[in-house]
C-alpha cells in the first residue's frame, strides 16, 4: 500500500502559527482601510462649513493685476500655442529635485492670477493637504493636494510668463463658452476667437471624444499631469484631481459636456471631491512648514522616487 500523505497542524501555541496569524489579521486591516479611505475621498467637506463661499474667486474689475495677466492668456492661448507647448515640454532636461525641494523652489513665486490669497506657494500647498488630513482624506488624496500646483515650476522653465502657468483652464480649437469663462470682454485680440473652425461649437473635435483628446489650455495642471503620470505611483483619481482642478468652466459652470467621453464622469466626481480643498482652504490659518514638513516628508515618499525629473 501507497504510504498516506500525513498534514501537519501547527498548535495553538506555535510562535509560527501566531506569527501567521497576526500578518493575515495585519493584512486585512490594511485592506479594510483602503476600502473605507475609498469610500471616504468622496465624502463631502467638513472643514469648509461656516465659510462664505460666495466670497472666493471675486473676479473683479478694478483687480488690474489678474484682469492683465487673463487679458493676456486670452489672447496668447492659441490651438498653434498649445500645440507647439506640449511638443517641446519634455524636450530637453530641466531639473531633478524631489517633491519638498520643488515646493521650496515654487515657494518664490507669486500667482498674479489668484484673487483670494497672499499666502506664500508652501502655505497654499499645507492648508490644502491639512484641510484634507483634517476631513481623514485618505493619504494619496492629501499628498495631491500638497502637490497639485507644483506645475507651476514652469514659470521657471519657460520664457513666456504666467499666462502659460497659471490661471482658469479651458479648452482651445472649439467656440469659447465666454459666459462661463473668467473675464470674458478680454478675448477680442484672439486670433482664433473668429476662426473659421475653431469658432464652432465642436470645433476640431467630436460629440463624446473624452476630455483626454481636448486641448485644455496649457499650464501647471496639464505639466504635472504629465509628470506626475511618468513619475509617481498615484491612482488615477488623484492624477485627475491635478489635471483639472483649474478647468472651472468645465466643473464648475458646466461648459463641454458635449465633448465628455467614457470615465469623464468620474473625473468630474473627483474634481468636484478635491476642489473644496484647494479653494476655501486658502483663508486658514498659515501652517508651520517645519513642524509639518516630516509629516509630509513620509507621505511624499509613499508614492515618489527621491528625485523626480522636472
Amino acid at each position: 500500500m501507497a504510504p498516506v500523505a500525513t498534514i501537519s497542524f501547527a498548535r495553538a501555541d506555535d510562535p509560527g502559527a501566531r506569527k501567521l496569524e497576526l500578518a493575515s489579521d495585519a493584512a486585512d486591516e490594511i485592506n479594510l482601510r483602503k476600502l473605507q479611505e475609498k469610500d471616504n475621498a468622496y465624502d463631502a467637506s467638513q472643514f469648509d462649513k461656516n465659510k462664505d463661499q460666495a466670497a472666493f474667486r471675486q473676479f473683479l474689475d478694478e483687480n488690474e493685476g489678474s484682469k492683465a495677466l487673463y487679458r493676456e492668456q486670452h489672447t496668447k492661448q492659441t490651438v498653434e500655442f498649445n500645440v507647439s507647448a506640449r511638443k517641446r515640454a519634455f524636450e530637453k532636461p530641466r531639473a531633478v529635485m524631489g517633491i519638498w525641494e520643488a515646493m521650496e523652489m515654487l515657494n518664490t513665486l507669486v500667482d498674479a492670477s489668484d484673487p483670494d490669497t497672499d499666502a506664500t506657494q508652501i502655505e497654499h500647498l499645507l492648508q490644502t493637504a491639512e484641510a484634507m488630513r483634517a476631513d481623514g482624506k485618505p493619504r494619496w488624496m492629501q499628498v495631491t493636494g500638497l502637490i497639485h500646483d507644483l506645475g507651476k515650476l514652469l514659470y521657471f522653465f519657460e520664457p513666456e510668463g504666467q499666462w502659460a502657468v497659471v490661471g482658469d483652464t479651458y479648452v482651445v480649437g472649439c467656440k469659447f463658452p465666454l459666459d462661463k469663462i473668467v473675464y470674458p470682454d478680454t478675448f477680442g485680440e484672439c486670433p482664433d476667437l473668429n476662426h473659421l473652425v475653431y469658432s464652432t461649437e465642436l470645433g476640431i473635435y467630436e460629440k463624446g471624444c473624452g476630455l483626454e483628446n481636448l486641448l485644455i489650455t496649457w499650464g501647471h495642471d496639464e505639466y504635472l499631469y504629465m509628470v506626475m503620470k511618468a513619475q509617481s505611483s498615484l491612482p488615477q483619481s488623484a492624477l485627475n484631481m491635478i489635471r483639472y482642478h483649474s478647468f472651472y468652466p468645465w466643473h464648475r459652470e458646466g461648459a463641454y459636456r458635449q465633448f465628455m467621453g467614457p470615465g469623464d464622469e468620474e473625473a468630474l466626481r473627483d474634481v468636484l471631491a478635491f476642489n473644496p480643498y484647494d479653494l476655501y482652504s486658502k483663508s486658514d490659518a498659515r501652517p508651520d512648514a517645519t513642524k509639518l514638513k516630516p509629516y509630509y516628508e513620509e507621505l511624499i515618499a509613499e508614492f515618489f522616487p527621491d528625485k523626480i525629473r522636472w
